[in-house]
């Protein structure tokens, strides 16, 4: 989709919640000051988005925004919706822009699109409408004009929901394709010995101390069974005692990591993976790491899950390639013993190795990657919206912009 010169002077407004979020937004600030020049850009974000020129709709500090968490009460939760709602209202934008966090985007949207039903409401990531709670893709016909998709399959699935018009734009991962994949001298040192083992055990405290355990009985089980390997660990500055203290015991001392350009390198080395599951999962596949996944919940969350979960696999990386590729083993599976029998032929020259690797391949196709870049293509739907106020509005039945 390709939109026509952006009028004089647009507004935009913008809703994230979280630092990816923040990420996407400011990507997307800067994509529709290349395609519309002269755009004023208010609302709610992190630090980038507030570094590309955002003004602040309401004070920062009024939400507990970047690394801290949601409100922890109810009325101060909803009080703060009111208040950047009846902000946005005030501001008229000529489109508003809710960026993923559905769970409080989508109120303000609702708040919105009921006081000002004129102003377009684009969503960009949507909900996993495809993988549980499959009623909110016809809801968000109520109150959003048009869906940007970072998923392949999600237009398929609001299409067959009957949810909004939605278009893939792209997963933002494609633009940091530098950052994952290896140069010459980092494939052969993927190839040579010992072979880096990634192991990433999620980015919450809970997930660490759910994961390391089981994640380290598996280390020990393999450093018994094949050659020696390295063991790196990639996390984040906040949680790296965490990390330290949980791999103390490890059989294979493990190389903890925390800065983003360390991260990147590793994955450009690793030889296979052991991850929960997650958006590293396709991080993993781009990068051309093959992995094993895993993941423990509570029982409780176990039970809710099975019940919940429509989808034929928990791994991102295996729906985005249609097929269950990457090896998954989830709550009572998730045993050190399946662990390490399934990382033990990623490690050498093997099938399992070969056909994870074939599949990744298809990845650039089915993503489309070597296209426009996801913030372009999201920057053109989000000005032609834009530029055709009120035809988004639900209560005609007519969409802001074709599919």
């Amino acid at each position: 989709m390709t939109a026509d010169p952006a009028p004089k002077g647009l507004s935009v407004c913008l809703i994230a919640a979280e630092e990816s979020g923040d990420r996407l937004g400011s990507a997307l600030m800067r994509a529709l000051r290349a395609q519309a020049g002269d755009v004023a850009f208010s609302g709610i974000g992190g630090h980038e988005m507030l570094s590309d020129g955002l003004r602040p709709l309401v004070r920062i500090n009024d939400v507990a925004f970047i690394g801290l968490g949601m409100l922890t009460q109810l009325p101060a939760i909803f009080r703060y919706i009111r208040e950047v709602a009846d902000a946005v209202v005030a501001a008229r934008p000529d489109v508003l822009v809710i960026i993923d966090s559905p769970e409080l985007t989508h109120r303000i949207a609702r708040r919105v699109r009921k006081q000002a039903p004129e102003i377009p409401i684009v969503n960009y990531v949507s909900p996993s409408v495809w993988a549980w709670r499959p009623g909110r893709a016809r809801a968000m016909r109520g109150y959003i004009d048009y869906v940007l998709a970072l998923l392949p399959f999600e237009p398929q699935a609001h299409e067959r929901l009957g949810g909004p018009p939605c278009s893939y734009v792209g997963h933002p991962l494609i633009e940091r394709l530098d950052e994952l994949r290896p140069n010459a001298d980092e494939v052969l040192r993927r190839r040579s010995d010992p072979p880096a083992l990634l192991v990433l055990p999620g980015s919450r405290p809970g997930e660490i101390r759910r994961m390391t355990a089981v994640f380290g009985d598996a280390i020990g089980l393999l450093k018994d069974r094949v050659a020696p390997f390295e063991v790196i660990v990639p996390t984040v500055p906040r949680l790296k005692n965490d990390v330290v203290a949980a791999t103390a015991n490890w059989a294979v001392q493990p190389r903890v990591v925390t800065d983003a350009a360390e991260k990147w390198a590793a994955f450009r080395i690793g030889r296979a993976a052991l991850a929960k599951s997650g958006t590293v999962t396709l991080e993993l596949a781009l990068s051309g790491v093959p992995m094993v996944t895993a993941y423990k919940v509570a029982l409780f969350e176990a039970v809710i899950a099975r019940m919940t979960i429509k989808v034929p696999s928990v791994i991102l990386a295996n729906l985005v390639l249609g097929e269950n590729v990457i090896p998954e083993f989830l709550q009572w599976d998730c045993t050190a013993g399946k662990l390490a029998d399934a990382l033990a032929p990623l490690l050498t020259d093997s099938p399992e190795r070969r056909r994870q690797t074939e599949a990744f391949a298809r990845l650039d196709k089915i993503m489309e990657i070597g296209s426009a870049s996801p913030s372009k293509r999201a920057a053109e739907i989000v000005l032609a919206c834009a530029k055709n106020p009120g035809s988004g509005h639900l209560a005609s039945g007519a969409h802001a912009v074709s599919a």
